[in-house]
């Protein structure tokens, strides 16, 4: 008997450990549901990126199945059983966020020009920066156009100042005037790159271009404006510190009090960029992370300091409180730039924590920050400072636990050093595929060069700032900003040493549409969930990595206005002419190509006179036809199995070829074509999208 109750009972030992395995997929619901707010940022998001992945605009069909979606979903939670409560929690969230980016781009609606336009401008001065060609770019607002009524009128422009402009000094609030060349914003280079016509929408420019007329001031600032006391407050403040600290040094401190950047040279900003520390001149969760703990960590301890009235005084929370004031002075002198209010949310979210004695760095603060932007402006999840910090700061997180168990081992004296490098290792790996995917490239020396300048910045250059602003009023501030000006000149020269090593650079081919969201998505999968969640997230993410690398560019390109065609060719992309640098540019460097435009125009493939140049592709002839006389051209050039692009309108008629002019281009956008027959394109105007109208 008692070898049968034995038996039994691992009998039923044996049935319970098998409902449990069975039951595992329920139970990782079920802790998934606990965690549900972790996972809100995840859902939003999914619905988020649909609607701007989308070719179209929804029609009433889709706003109204996410409406049912969303209340089925609210249902299901409510009242559904334990299993389906989590799934519907996430479909709800998706839905959300599918309606939210749709009324958000609704919700910003504004003329955008219909045409190029040639003539007077007048304006006020909302913003000043530069251009990537080094020039000054003024952002106006309550523009006035020659023959233009104020409801079709854009409500903002940019233009970019050519020719000598030393008699103007512009400020914001400013009305100036000038003759200059607008155009509405330009869609993307090729299909899946990156549309500014898009993120135009969003900044509410309706029209880009340049003057080469003088510009001339037609009124002075409104000193009772109070909509732009934080221009005027950012740009005498820059002006104040670029005086003090000559040459780019005070143009990079200036950037990082105050985040005007029109000072610093595109020289500058290169090197910044390919030791991968431009983001240290973009006011970003870094800056405002250093000038929030520098007054946090200064006022705490110096509150402890007081003696026995600290014992009695909440000081955490209120060198906290104050903190978050600073911060909130550094977002109004800084500008309601996106990256900016980013940083700010972030920083206020962690202080806010303390404030109400919770964890201030934790997933759920960074999930809440995430949750705020993410219904403010949705479309910021498309921005690679929106997906670069969070997964910046989440992986920062994640690394405080193993360093917190392996801190103690390590000496006292090396334990900074020590901690710098894993930090700067986590940050660096969790954003180097976002900075690839977007920028096509990697820096290869990028760790050393934050090593180099980031305790510099965190240890000197802001605190040094704080404490000048602090001691401006009582004409003290030159010793902090000496201490500024060799910071400064220090980071300047550590990009500039990083940026001149051989190989510093490494050309990345673009990814295809899904690869990045699946990385993105396995690697949230990967840190939130666990057991057989977690690997799933994992083998998303080596998924994403392997279909990057197998990933292959279009064969052929053609240009938005068919200004341009690209052939991919064995030593890489040609182009049938020198020109449209932009554009070329960006096909190249979304091949992984570091050449540029005259190299590729240089390669053997096309022959052919100027405004005539023939290749052969997939074994049919290619023909470009540009410049004077192209339409011409077209009646000898257009002759059965050929393909020609015509960078002009083509009359009228049935045509024996396969033929891109700008009529069909117009409709299209820039098209993709591969050698298998394959055809990918923007659709410009048949995507209905607002920003296409």
């Amino acid at each position: 008997m008692a070898g049968r109750g034995a038996a039994a009972w691992r009998l039923a030992a044996l049935w319970r450990a098998a409902l449990g395995g069975a039951n595992r997929p329920l139970a990782a619901l079920s802790a998934a549901r606990a965690q549900l707010f972790l996972w809100a940022p995840l859902g939003l998001s999914a619905g988020i990126g649909g609607y701007f992945a989308a070719g179209a605009e929804p029609g009433p069909a889709v706003w109204a199945s996410a409406v049912a979606v969303a209340l089925l979903g609210a249902a299901a939670w409510a009242r559904g059983p334990e299993p389906a409560r989590f799934p519907a929690a996430l479909l709800v969230l998706a839905a959300c966020g599918l309606m939210l980016a749709g009324l958000r781009a609704q919700s910003v609606a504004a003329p955008v020009l219909p045409w190029r336009y040639y003539g007077p401008v007048e304006g006020r001065i909302v913003e000043i920066d530069r251009s990537g060609s080094d020039r000054i770019r003024l952002t106006l607002d309550q523009v006035v156009l020659d023959r233009m009524a104020p409801a079709a009128t854009p409500a903002r422009i940019r233009i970019a100042l050519h020719g000598d402009q030393g008699h103007l000094n512009p400020v914001p609030g400013l009305r100036v005037m000038t003759t200059a060349h607008l155009a509405p914003p330009s869609g993307p280079a090729a299909p899946g790159a990156y549309d500014f016509r898009r993120h135009a929408w969003f900044a509410g420019l309706g029209a880009v271009g340049y003057a080469r007329a003088p510009v001339l001031v037609a009124a002075p600032p409104d000193p009772d404006s109070w909509a732009l006391a934080g221009h005027r407050a950012r740009m005498r403040l820059s002006a104040a510190i670029q005086a003090r600290i000559p040459g780019q040094p005070g143009a990079v401190a200036a950037a990082l009090m105050t985040g005007d950047r029109s000072a610093i040279s595109e020289a500058t900003n290169e090197v910044m960029r390919v030791s991968n520390l431009y983001h240290i001149i973009s006011i970003s969760g870094l800056h405002m992370g250093m000038l929030a703990g520098f007054v946090f960590a200064a006022l705490r301890y110096g509150l402890a300091a007081a003696g026995r009235p600290a014992l009695r005084w909440p000081a955490k929370k209120i060198a906290a409180l104050v903190a978050l004031l600073a911060a909130t002075v550094y977002l109004w002198l800084a500008g309601p730039q996106v990256a900016t209010q980013r940083a700010y949310l972030m920083a206020a979210v962690m202080l806010l924590a303390v404030l109400v004695d919770r964890r201030a760095f934790s997933l759920r603060t960074v999930a809440l920050a995430a949750l705020i932007l993410l219904i403010w402006e949705p479309e910021s999840l498309t921005e690679p400072g929106f997906q670069m910090s969070f997964g910046a700061t989440v992986a920062l997180i994640l690394c405080y636990q193993p360093w917190a168990r392996l801190a103690p081992r390590v000496p006292a004296l090396l334990r900074p050093v020590a901690m710098l490098v894993i930090s700067s290792l986590a940050a660096g790996l969790a954003t180097a595929p976002i900075a690839a995917a977007h920028f096509s490239r990697m820096s290869e020396y990028g760790l050393l060069a934050n090593l180099l300048a980031v305790p510099v910045m965190g240890t000197l250059v802001m605190p040094a700032g704080v404490i000048a602003a602090c001691l401006a009023p009582l004409g003290l501030a030159g010793p902090a900003l000496w201490v500024m000006e060799q910071g400064t000149a220090w980071m300047i020269l550590v990009a500039e040493f990083v940026a001149g090593l051989d190989g510093a650079i490494i050309a990345v081919p673009a990814p295809g549409p899904i690869v990045l969201p699946l990385m993105a998505v396995g690697a949230l999968v990967a840190v939130l969930a666990r057991g057989v969640g977690r690997s799933l997230g994992v083998a998303a993410v080596l998924l994403a990595g392997g279909l990057w690398a197998q990933g292959q560019r279009p064969d052929l390109l053609i240009a938005p206005e068919g200004e341009l065609v690209g052939l991919m060719g064995p030593e890489g992309r040609i182009f049938s002419r020198n020109g449209a640098d932009f554009i070329g540019d960006s096909w190249l460097e979304a091949d992984g190509d570091p050449a540029r435009t005259p190299q590729a125009a240089a390669r053997p493939g096309f022959s052919g006179p100027n405004g005539a140049r023939q290749a052969d592709f997939a074994g049919q002839p290619l023909i470009h036809l540009t410049g004077k006389g192209a339409v011409e051209r077209l009646a000898s050039a257009c002759r059965p199995g050929a393909r020609v692009i015509l960078a002009d309108r083509a009359p009228a008629g049935p045509v024996a070829c396969d033929l891109w002019d700008q009529t069909r281009l117009r409709a299209t956008g820039a098209v993709a074509i591969w050698a298998d027959g394959g055809i990918e394109t923007t659709a410009a105007r048949a995507g209905t999208r607002p920003w296409t109208r």
